[in-house]
């Protein structure tokens, strides 16, 4: 109980999401990590795997999460897992670290707007990366991170959900 309640004093990420791209902005610090969105992952000798790098520091065989010709998600497990590490960068640096709110923002292959599906699949990939809340924002352009009020894009979120 009282761990939810100091959640919500958390920060707030804009994550913009490109093939070849992640930016993912802290919008109340302006903290920024703005890399390619890979992945390195090491298998050890009992099978188990281990992230042995991320981001622009991957270059051993690196998985992309976001590449495929039909859609921006390829892989959900190793996005949720990019996002995790994305996200303890971020935020994990504080003495108390809060569970994020979460802005998604997908930038391409987006014509005719996001199905269902990816809207839940990037969702759930948020939330396993730590976030206490999760919006899926479909507009075009970028938002500005100084003027995101994350609770109006919910809003905008639930409108297009009904029509």
């Amino acid at each position: 109980m009282i761990r939810s309640f100091i959640n919500k004093f958390g920060p707030t990420l804009y994550i913009q999401i490109w093939e070849n791209r992640i930016r993912v902005v802290d919008v109340e610090s302006n903290e920024v990590f703005d890399e390619k969105p890979l992945l390195q992952i090491e298998t050890r000798k009992n099978g188990a795997k281990h992230v042995t790098a991320f981001g622009n520091n991957a270059y051993i065989s690196p998985v992309n999460p976001f590449s495929h010709p039909r859609s921006l998600l390829r892989d959900f497990f190793i996005g949720e897992r990019l996002l995790q590490e994305i996200v303890k960068k971020l935020v994990g640096k504080k003495f108390i670290s809060l569970a994020p709110a979460i802005i998604v923002h997908p930038m391409e292959k987006i014509e005719g707007g996001l199905t269902m599906i990816e809207i839940r699949a990037f969702r759930e990939m948020a939330l396993g990366a730590g976030a206490r809340d999760v919006a899926i924002y479909q507009g075009k352009g970028t938002l500005e991170p100084s003027t995101i009020n994350f609770k109006e894009i919910v809003k905008q979120e639930e409108m297009l959900a009904l029509e």
